[in-house]
């Protein structure tokens, strides 16, 4: 393995354990002074603390489920789709943008997994919106998964165009 890719990895290692990190810090933090509270309410109602267990999927997809199938759902599911996002990323030479979009990818994945593990459910705590517009209640977790899908499909998108001749942007 090249200096160069020994470092790209060393990176998106560092990046996935501050990730996880910084997830279990603020699941521990909502968890002590969250739980049992009424919801918080910042900037206007824009940002709303409220802490929830979720024994689901995003936007508690699959709550309802036995816990059995919820187990092989999430658990055994999530545990497969990290362990082949990873094997893609190790075998395909991946740029670096995708290299830290799939540590994005499994260091949320593996944060929320491991909650899923201990607790049975995910903590969730943050909503954004404006009036009646408001996303679900996630965690820091869920914001690392979408920013590393987004870093992937940015970086896809951006060879596409460069593979039709159009000039990529930075």
């Amino acid at each position: 393995m090249s200096t160069q890719r020994r470092r790209a990895w060393l990176l998106a290692l560092a990046l996935a354990l501050t990730t996880i990190g910084c997830d279990r810090v603020t699941k521990h933090a909502a968890s002590a002074s969250l739980r049992g509270t009424p919801r918080r309410s910042y900037l206007a109602d824009t940002v709303r603390l409220e802490y929830v267990e979720n024994p689901g999927g995003f936007l508690s997809l699959g709550a309802q489920l036995p816990r059995r199938w919820r187990v092989l759902v999430f658990d055994v599911g999530t545990g497969l789709i990290l362990a082949v996002t990873v094997l893609l990323a190790v075998r395909r030479r991946v740029p670096l943008q995708e290299l830290a979009g799939a540590a994005l990818i499994c260091a949320g994945g593996a944060s929320n997994l491991l909650d899923r593990t201990l607790r049975g459910s995910v903590v969730d705590f943050l909503n954004v919106g404006i009036g009646g517009l408001r996303t679900g209640i996630f965690n820091l977790a869920d914001v690392a998964i979408l920013a590393g899908i987004g870093l992937v499909v940015w970086r896809r998108a951006r060879d596409a165009r460069s593979e039709d001749g159009a000039s990529p942007r930075a």
